[in-house]
């Protein structure tokens, strides 16, 4: 299991720039595998965010986690995307998703209608742009492109699927370079996730799927207390019906419970526990437990640099 971090916060307080490259910086060269930024309200633009990164390091994989598909049309994505990949020399993967009904409908005014056949045919259109350079032709029920698109020195850009769901997971191992969860405990990803996602990339002619599990995660003495910590700061996830069936599917019934809590040996049995269930890849959301925030992250932090590259 490869060890890698979100470089920008998750649990709802602020990265700015400085911030977001100094966190890049230490990953990279405490030889973490991967570095991944989200893309939720209180974030950087992920793909700007991993274009400065990209400019900022020579090695790690960058990775968003995950850019939601409905507002932003995949022609458009896709230029983004290679503008990226160009900055970043070919190390970005693009985490994409259509994210949730209350974000799409409340938030940005628009209609969540079919999913699973607008995340299908948006990834048509990625598939076509990042086959390029040259002229991107799609004609589908959703989307309809006849475009020139030519942006240089970039490469084809890998797409995984925040998959969450059967039908989901069959699209991502079918079609995309895998899955990116979030909330999901190892029963979870051992019984539904990688089964699934396996045997539709096996049906498919393609190689093993990657399955990266999206964790919070904190070193701590008093694991009691950082639980406390983690009911607090996810609590708004089992709200979300697609998270709460996720929840339902394992033994963990709330996101305290996914939560990796512990010390050093505590956290890393639990992490050995993902990787025996098929989880390929960790995106570790460091969060702090204390009052000392700062020195808890690093303890954290000084964890994932002794397991990295990989568990």
């Amino acid at each position: 299991m490869r060890i890698g971090m979100f470089i920008s916060e998750t649990s709802g307080e602020r990265t700015g720039i400085d911030s977001l490259l100094a966190t890049a910086a230490w990953a990279e060269s405490s030889n973490l595998a991967t570095g991944w930024v989200p893309h939720i309200p209180w974030s950087l633009d992920a793909l700007t965010a991993l274009t400065l990164v990209g400019r900022e390091t020579t090695r790690i994989e960058l990775g968003t986690a995950v850019v939601s598909t409905y507002p932003r049309h995949p022609l458009a994505l896709a230029q983004q995307a290679l503008s990226t990949q160009a900055a970043c020399g070919g190390r970005l993967l693009l985490g994409i998703g259509p994210s949730h009904p209350v974000v799409i409908e409340k938030m940005h005014g628009l209609s969540y209608e079919k999913p699973a056949r607008h995340v299908r045919e948006y990834v048509d259109v990625l598939d076509r742009a990042f086959a390029g350079p040259g002229q991107v032709e799609y004609a589908g029920e959703t989307y309809a492109v006849d475009a020139l698109l030519d942006v240089p020195d970039s490469s084809p850009v890998p797409i995984m699927l925040a998959a969450l769901a059967p039908l989901m997971l069959k699209l991502a191992g079918s079609r995309t370079e895998g899955t990116i969860t979030w909330m999901g405990d190892e029963r979870a990803h051992a019984e539904h996730v990688v089964p699934r996602i396996t045997a539709a990339a096996a049906e498919a002619g393609r190689p093993a799927p990657r399955v990266v599990a999206g964790l919070p995660i904190a070193v701590c003495d008093d694991a009691d207390e950082g639980r406390e910590r983690a009911a607090r700061l996810f609590a708004a996830y089992e709200q979300i019906p697609t998270y709460r069936r996720m929840l339902d599917r394992g033994d963990a019934g709330s996101p305290a419970e996914v939560s990796v809590i512990g010390t050093e040996e505590q956290v890393t049995k639990r992490l050995q526990s993902y990787r025996d269930a098929g989880v390929t890849d960790l995106a570790a959301a460091v969060f702090a437990v204390g009052d000392d925030r700062e020195a808890s992250r690093r303890r954290t932090r000084d964890l994932l640099a002794s397991l990295a590259p990989e568990l």
